[in-house]
């Protein structure tokens, strides 16, 4: 396609002179019903629940247009974005073969309860509002990693925390008499309505007991599992948008062509018709978060760590790397595979087949930054529940092992070659570098930071193979650390 002569700046008024090739909203935004607030709109929500939601008004289901809603003053960016464009942006979904362009329009709104939650208080409290879902990271949750109990004392945690203005609405809610609500996360964490439970009744515990009686007859957390690789956007994406759409878009959303949704059926109040979609509905989304975790997001975790030290800057191309890939595929084949549940419908070898194609989709660009993301927060979730049942069972951890001794390394700030490494964001970001440069002496050093590894720094096996494993990195670096963990080596 040729560059047009003048990027359109996206908005309301300027859908019906963009590239007719775009796909674009059919139905009146005007006219459609916000039926669900959402927490958290960043590149994930857009390119997975929102995008479902424009789905359905498509099909003129026109209930479930979305008001978003940021908690943190970053957030203030987003709402900039999306308030200059009225709530469209541009979705490019990206396959190895074919690039698909699309204006969403589900989002008709967006209000930032940063240092001001009122307005956001009152959405949740609004008769329309049938769902407040939410994408806040998995570190977002006020709950121990380890008791699996709400953690008064969390960072995230308090007056300005998402949960507390989400009991904040709630409360306002049961005063206005304004009927049942569902409270969907879509974060990837196992069992994420009940965690999504814990934390908004912990919450709502600090004000009123009897607010957490309400909730517990009044407002259901279904299960969900979520699944569409959605890299961070670059200002490459909005020159190639602007260059070959001609479309000037603050703020689009990249993402891979597939996508999944497993939910549980458990709505309180009214429900979208989801079964018109390509979403599982189920009585039981664990098997599904077991399978999507413990291969997807631990495989990712994984690899992100060990092609940091190589200095390798996207997915596509560590996989390219044929050591980093057969590292990949013997972890989800030997280690992960063996510790899941029978899950309905999936075949798990063709699962771990098709994870190799879409993290080796070259077209996706997906950031091993952006995957070093929140190390502390991931690791305990995605990875470690694997290295549990392995060892509590005998089973190789080696791959396992070998991760977290790249994670360990990288924390140091210096790739394999010597060169500085720009540390991704973490919640305990201070206290788990102090960790990892006190095992540049004492290697097991790095396994007695609790908040991610409970107590498995005091299982031999566990330490024995860390040890090694870091010790074969820092020796002989990444290729050769990797032929020495796998199988027949």
């Amino acid at each position: 396609m040729s560059t047009l002569n003048s990027p359109v700046p996206l908005t309301n008024e300027t859908l019906s002179a963009l590239d007719a090739a775009i796909a674009k909203p059919s139905y009146d935004r005007d006219s459609i019903r916000q039926g669900i607030v959402h927490i958290g709109v960043g590149g994930f929500h857009r390119s997975h629940l929102a995008t479902y939601s424009h789905e359905l008004c498509e099909m003129g289901n026109t209930d479930w247009a979305i008001l978003g809603a940021g908690v943190l003053e970053f957030d203030a960016d987003m709402q900039t974005a999306l308030d200059a464009q009225d709530g469209l942006y541009t979705l490019i979904s990206r396959g190895p073969d074919e690039t698909q362009v699309s204006i969403i329009g589900s989002i008709t709104g967006y209000t930032l309860a940063y240092r001001n939650a009122a307005d956001l208080i009152a959405a949740i409290a609004a008769p329309s509002t049938q769902i407040v879902s939410l994408t806040v990271t998995e570190g977002g949750y006020p709950i121990d990693d380890t008791t699996g109990l709400y953690a008064p004392n969390s960072a995230v945690a308090g007056p300005a925390s998402a949960f507390a203005i989400v009991a904040a609405g709630l409360a306002a809610r049961k005063d206005n008499n304004a009927g049942r609500l569902t409270v969907l996360s879509c974060d990837n964490i196992m069992s994420n309505g009940h965690a999504a439970k814990t934390s908004t009744l912990g919450e709502a515990a600090r004000t009123s007991p009897e607010l957490a009686e309400w909730i517990a007859s009044n407002v259901s957390f279904p299960n969900s599992m979520v699944d569409r690789i959605t890299p961070a956007t670059t200002d490459a994406d909005r020159t190639w948008l602007a260059e070959t759409h001609g479309v000037a878009d603050r703020w689009p959303v990249v993402a891979e062509p597939f996508r999944q949704w497993v939910l549980e059926d458990n709505f309180a109040g009214e429900r979208p018709p989801l079964e018109d979609l390509d979403i599982i509905i189920t009585d039981d989304v664990e098997p599904y978060e077991h399978m999507k975790l413990r291969l997807l997001n631990a495989g990712h975790s994984c690899l992100a760590y060990l092609a940091a030290l190589d200095g390798i800057e996207t997915v596509d191309k560590a996989m390219a790397n044929p050591s980093i890939r057969s590292y990949v595929a013997s972890f989800l084949a030997n280690e992960a595979k063996p510790v899941l549940p029978p899950v309905q419908g999936i075949d798990i070898d063709e699962y771990n087949a098709s994870l190799i194609e879409r993290f080796s989709n070259p077209a996706v660009g997906d950031q091993i930054s952006r995957l070093c993301l929140d190390g502390s927060a991931k690791f305990p979730k995605f990875l470690l529940p694997t290295v549990r049942v392995q060892l509590e069972h005998g089973g190789t951890i080696t791959h396992s092992a070998l991760a977290l001794a790249a994670w360990c390394l990288y924390l140091n700030g210096t790739d394999s070659a010597g060169n500085p490494i720009d540390i991704a964001n973490d919640p305990q970001l201070d206290h788990v570098k102090d960790y990892a440069a006190r095992a540049t002496n004492d290697p097991e050093a790095f396994l007695a930071f609790t908040p991610v590894f409970g107590d498995l720094g005091a299982d031999e096996t566990f330490r024995t193979q860390f040890v090694s494993s870091l010790a074969a990195l820092r020796e002989g670096g990444v290729s050769s650390a990797i032929a020495g963990c796998l199988p027949g080596d």
